[in-house]
């Protein structure tokens, strides 16, 4: 059987930049109020640098169908009714700003890893590091190696910068009001190898450890309210955003919200579905909900 993995080369030239890369996140500030909370989607960044378009050895469609689409539309309601809401503006397959910057996979770079790399991860191995080289399909995207120099670009200009203003909203946050809350907002894909009936929303609270029970209480009581079948941790039970900034002896909670993308999207045209406009309302409400529960949180 001939061999039709894709022929790696060494990019030649000086180092590659993110073109007009600017702010790698758009952060808008409540209207009303300020209330303790952040709705954040970092998967749902459509940008992609001409440099690394020009790098890959499959359809561009290929790569978008790894973003969580229109998750920064679902939640566009937050500012409105006094919370803060931070979306990526780059590709998921750019950066994945739900990942260790140390997940790196060294094989990727032909002079080196910008970063020293953790020990390998399952999501590594599988090509769903911090710089994923794989797509949709699990297939190799690029056509030849990455550079250090690349590979950091895009982890200083964008990972480092998206997280930290997530970490500074916060803690100021916290110091303000003594508590705060991530709502970290995700969506998965609604047909999962091995995995049958898939719910329609999963939360994530790393099994009990990165928010104070009662809020994802909360958060559940309202999709189910409108239907919406619910599972908790499984098969996601929050990954670096949460863990990272889950803490709630110190007064920050996080919960990672998964919804099931055929409840809105065509998920190979990568549009809207019918569905769409029936979810909206169900967001705002756990917007609502939400912001009610962590204000009331320490009073109870």
């Amino acid at each position: 059987m001939p061999d039709t993995s894709p022929i790696l080369t060494i990019h030649e030239g000086p180092p590659i930049e993110l073109q007009e890369l600017g702010d790698p996140y758009h952060l808008t500030s409540p209207e009303t109020g300020e209330a303790p909370i952040v709705f954040a989607s970092p998967h749902s960044g459509s940008l992609y640098p001409e440099t690394m378009v020009s790098a890959l050895c499959v359809p561009l469609m290929d790569v978008r169908r790894t973003e969580d689409a229109f998750v920064d539309e679902l939640f566009a309601n937050a500012p409105r009714h006094g919370a803060s809401l931070l979306t990526a503006r780059y590709g998921r397959s750019v950066v994945d700003l739900n990942r260790d910057p140390h997940e790196l996979d060294p094989t990727m770079f032909h002079d080196g890893p910008p970063r020293a790399c953790a020990l390998p991860t399952p999501r590594v191995e599988a090509g769903l590091g911090c710089l994923p080289k794989v797509g949709a399909r699990g297939e190799p995207i690029y056509g030849r190696l990455l550079s250090k120099a690349e590979g950091e670009q895009r982890l200083a200009g964008v990972h480092d910068v998206y997280h930290g203003c997530l970490s500074g909203l916060l803690e100021a946050q916290r110091a303000r009001h003594g508590r705060a809350l991530l709502i970290d907002c995700h969506s998965m894909p609604s047909v999962q190898p091995g995995r049958r009936n898939l719910t329609d929303i999963v939360l994530g609270d790393r099994f009990g450890s990165s928010s104070n029970p009662r809020l994802v209480n909360c958060l559940e009581r309202v999709f189910r309210n409108h239907g919406l079948t619910v599972a908790r941790n499984a098969p996601y039970a929050g990954g670096y955003t949460t863990r990272r900034y889950g803490r709630p002896k110190r007064g920050i909670h996080a919960i990672q919200i998964e919804i099931n993308r055929g409840l809105y999207m065509d998920e190979q045209a990568i549009t809207r579905a019918g569905g769409f406009a029936r979810l909206r309302p169900v967001m705002d409400a756990a917007i609502i909900e939400m912001i009610d529960a962590i204000g009331q949180l320490s009073e109870r």
